[in-house]
């Protein structure tokens, strides 16, 4: 299949445009991406499962690497309550890899170069970036239940907190 953005390989995601969010309720666009050791991963590999599905700039940045530190110090937590985490960026999968092992990350990073996957989930658009307007990844999380539906879509997160703040609305003690 043909990719919307740049004619490459993307797998099966709807299109959306930078400023029709998602909402809780909505079906959440399906995708396969690779992984950081070259698997491929696709969303409904987890039906069944709760997913925390969460969109980051650029991997190895200062925040960026804060957020994946807390998810990584939270998944046992995580994982308890029944949720998988994925993590998506523009990221070539050998960063990801270094990424992955400088920070003992210990959840998937997935790879989204030709950022389809950002369009399908209306996190690639308009941001503000020290007081400037910017076009670029917006901070996202997705909350996914079991059976493929949004039921917390949270866009334009921090990148220090979001974890906690996210445990709190999904209740998770630990």
């Amino acid at each position: 299949m043909l990719g919307p953005t740049n004619g490459g390989p993307t797998n099966h995601i709807s299109m959306r445009t930078m400023t029709e969010r998602l909402e809780a309720g909505a079906p959440a666009p399906d995708f396969t991406l690779t992984d950081q050791d070259g698997a491929t991963v696709s969303l409904t590999d987890f039906r069944g499962q709760k997913v925390i599905l969460y969109f980051y700039p650029e991997a190895m940045t200062p925040g960026c690497e804060k957020q994946a530190c807390d998810f990584r110090d939270n998944l046992n937590s995580l994982k308890s309550a029944g949720y998988t985490v994925l993590g998506v960026s523009r990221d070539q999968q050998a960063k990801l890899a270094e990424f992955r092992d400088r920070d003992a990350l210990n959840f998937e990073l997935l790879s989204d170069p030709d950022r389809a996957v950002h369009e399908s989930y209306a996190v690639w658009g308009e941001k503000n970036l020290y007081g400037k307007k910017v076009i670029g990844v917006i901070r996202s999380t997705f909350v996914i239940d079991e059976g493929g539906r949004i039921t917390l879509p949270l866009y334009g997160v921090k990148a220090t907190g979001h974890v906690a703040s996210l445990r709190k609305k999904l209740k998770i003690d630990g």
